[in-house]
């Protein structure tokens, strides 16, 4: 009898650690991308509040929504290295796409960890246009045949307007949201796209 428990018990100990290595692996990867930059225990807490639930409708609804608004941001950002003239709009163009694009994979993360469905790339249906600051395909197409000083001022003019629908839809998230990461989040593109409005009015002579 004793020599059949001590195996069992062995398996029963091996699969608690390995699931809690599994555990930990998992939580790693939904905050590397995060603004804490606190590494794995920032991340541990992440994988923690996502799967006891600590969320709610309107963190369902920022992840869901910033995503697609982020992901234009980007497309937008992409076009300024071989279209814009001013070396100013080329640099800011890098920086929205290096702070968006991990914000990207860490909203998709949480929808993921929520059991909820991530937006699909290109997936723009009528309710997405009507977010605050996204911009319409006529206006998308008119920037893509822009270029030199006419392209500098269409980007700014554009980006304005959809930074200031991110920060809009982030005050909703910081007002109406539950999941602790999410409101620190939409604290971070508040702080971060304020400040660049108003270093792209500057560009525009408007300040």
């Amino acid at each position: 009898m004793n020599n059949n428990l001590i195996p069992r018990t062995a398996l029963v100990a091996s699969a608690g650690a390995a699931s809690l290595v599994l555990a930990a692996c998992g939580s790693n990867d939904g905050a590397s991308a995060g603004h804490d930059g606190h590494g794995s225990s920032s991340s541990a807490s992440v994988s923690a509040a996502a799967s006891q639930g600590e969320h709610n409708a309107a963190d369902i609804a920022f992840a869901k929504g910033m995503i697609p608004h982020h992901r234009q941001a980007v497309q937008m950002a992409d076009l300024a290295p071989g279209r814009a003239e001013s070396a100013e709009v080329k640099k800011l163009a890098s920086e929205i796409k290096k702070a968006q694009d991990p914000e990207i994979e860490t909203l998709s993360g949480w929808l993921t960890s929520w059991g909820e469905e991530v937006p699909a790339e290109g997936a723009m249906d009528h309710s997405m246009h009507d977010m605050g600051g996204m911009t319409t395909d006529e206006d998308m197409d008119s920037l893509k045949k822009a270029s030199g000083k006419a392209f500098d001022t269409a980007f700014l003019e554009m980006m304005i307007k959809h930074h200031e629908g991110a920060v809009e839809m982030a005050k909703t998230e910081k007002a109406d949201g539950s999941f602790p990461d999410a409101k620190k989040m939409a604290d971070a593109i508040i702080t971060s796209q304020t400040a660049e409005i108003s270093r792209m009015n500057s560009l525009l002579g408007k300040n």
